[in-house]
């Protein structure tokens, strides 16, 4: 690049090449899935030299790093947003709100949500550098339940004595002012909120639910029952 080419001019020039990258390697995963992602296939698709791809992304794992950050930042944005519009005081609303807004995101971007939350890349470890975006709904979906449980609109489920060491531990480590039956609660309807959208996505659902939509949001609301909101009025 000349000399005579501003900072500014090669920042900006960077940030296309990289988004045109990243761009290229989402068509690669749609086409043939996160393990067949080759630096050198998406080098070749955008007429460049491998070497020039490296000074962006050294590896493949890299390239697959800053895919699954990207696909969880969209999704959590869009949580954060579905979540925005929702009355403060609708301790469930907003609950069902961000579980309907995953929905809607996986069912948009199914590629990714694959990546994010499909079977492992072989051989790809992820970085804690994925964490935080990682951590976004699940950190939204607490944020609710302890609002819920500072407006006595929640209440602890039951929990086995077995259970209470692990789930005072999870509550100690993920929600310090949470009951730690709630906390364990909301933990298994994490899991079970992506096990029903991957579900869908993945075809489990054919010819088993058709009218998906009242069937996803009765059952983001049961979730929400089973952490322990509580029905409007009953606080």
């Amino acid at each position: 690049m000349s000399r005579n080419v501003s900072p500014g001019a090669r920042a900006r020039a960077r940030i296309e090449v990289t988004a045109a990258i990243k761009e290229e390697a989402r068509r690669q995963l749609a086409a043939q899935g996160a393990a067949q992602l080759s630096l050198r296939a998406v080098a070749r698709a955008l007429g460049m030299v491998s070497s020039a791809l490296y000074r962006y992304f050294p590896s493949r794992d890299d390239l697959l790093t800053a895919l699954i950050i990207d696909a969880y930042d969209s999704l959590g944005e869009a949580a954060e947003q579905a979540h925005a519009e929702i009355a403060q005081d609708d301790m469930t609303g907003r609950w069902v709100g961000v579980c309907e807004a995953v929905r809607a995101w996986a069912l948009a971007h199914p590629h990714e949500y694959a990546l994010i939350y499909g079977s492992p890349v072989p051989g790809y470890h992820a970085p804690d550098s994925t964490v935080p975006a990682a951590a976004r709904v699940g950190l939204l979906l607490i944020a609710i339940a302890r609002d819920a449980h500072h407006a006595r609109a929640l209440a602890e489920p039951p929990l086995p004595p077995a259970l209470r060491p692990e789930a005072e531990r999870i509550a100690a480590d993920l929600a310090p002012d949470l009951p730690p039956g709630a906390a364990a609660a909301l933990i298994a309807a994490w899991a079970q909120l992506y096990g029903l959208v991957g579900f869908e996505l993945f075809g489990q659902f054919h010819r088993v639910v058709e009218d998906r939509e009242p069937f996803f949001r009765e059952a983001a609301t049961r979730l929400a029952r089973g952490v322990g909101f509580l029905e409007p009025g009953a606080a």
